[in-house]
C-alpha cells in the first residue's frame, strides 16, 4: 500500500519530505507533483523501480526516461552539453521542458535510448519537487504519470492512490499540477528539435 502525504505547496513540511526521501532511498517508487503534471519517480540505480514504471505505463525499450535534477550543476554530471546548448537550456530552466542530450557514463545503460545513447533531463520549477530533490541529493528517474488506457495524466493525489495503491510506495499530494506534460526538445545532434509540444513555451527553440 502506498503512503499518502498531503504536502503544503509553498512550504512543504520537512518531516513529510524526509519520510518520502527515506522511502526512495530504500528502493521505493513514488508519485510526485511537478510544474507540468504528476510523475513517477525512483532512484537512479533502482532497477525494480524502473521496471515498475515500465509496467505501469506499458513502455517499450525506446522510451526516454527523464532524470529530474535539482539544478544545472547536477544536470551537468549526467549529460554532455556544449556552450551554445548550455546557454539555450540555462535560459529555459527551471521550467516545463525536458531536454534530450547525449548521456555521460554516470547514467546506467538501461536508461539510455538503445541506439542514440541519449537520456532526457529536466529541472522543474516546482517547490515540492525541488524540496524532494534537495533532500535526496541526486536526480529522480522519472516518467509522466500517464496510464496506457487514458488520454490525460492523473491530476488528483487521492485518485492516484486509489488507482495505483498496490504498485506505489508513496503518493505526494500538494494540489493540482495540471495535465500538460513538458515540452520535449531534442539536442542530441546539437540543434534543437521539438519532439513534443507541451507546457513549456516552444517559441525559444523554434
Amino acid at each position: 500500500m502506498a503512503k499518502y502525504f498531503d504536502v503544503h505547496p509553498e512550504n512543504p513540511q520537512k518531516r513529510a519530505i524526509d519520510q518520502v526521501v527515506g522511502l526512495v532511498r530504500e528502493g521505493g517508487l513514488i508519485a510526485y507533483p511537478t510544474d507540468s503534471c504528476f510523475a513517477l519517480g525512483c532512484r537512479l540505480g533502482n532497477k525494480d523501480g524502473i521496471d515498475r514504471i515500465k509496467s505501469i505505463r506499458q513502455l517499450d525499450e525506446k522510451h526516454h526516461f527523464t532524470l529530474v535534477c535539482r539544478d544545472f550543476a547536477q544536470l551537468g554530471q549526467f549529460v554532455l552539453v556544449n556552450n551554445s546548448v548550455f546557454r539555450s537550456i540555462k535560459a529555459a530552466t527551471p521550467g516545463s521542458y525536458t531536454f534530450i542530450l547525449p548521456a555521460t557514463k554516470e547514467v546506467p545503460r538501461r536508461l539510455l535510448h538503445p541506439k542514440k545513447k541519449t537520456v532526457g533531463v529536466r529541472i522543474p520549477d516546482h517547490v515540492v519537487a525541488q524540496a524532494l530533490l534537495a533532500e535526496l541529493g541526486e536526480p529522480l528517474v522519472s516518467s509522466t504519470l500517464l496510464l496506457p488506457d487514458q488520454q490525460e495524466p492523473l491530476t488528483q493525489g487521492w485518485e492516484i492512490k486509489d488507482e495505483l495503491d498496490h504498485v506505489l510506495d508513496a503518493v505526494i499530494d500538494s494540489g493540482d499540477c495540471g495535465t500538460e506534460p513538458t515540452t520535449v526538445v531534442d539536442f542530441s545532434d546539437g540543434e534543437p528539435e521539438i519532439v513534443r509540444y507541451g507546457a513549456g513555451d516552444p517559441a525559444r527553440f523554434e
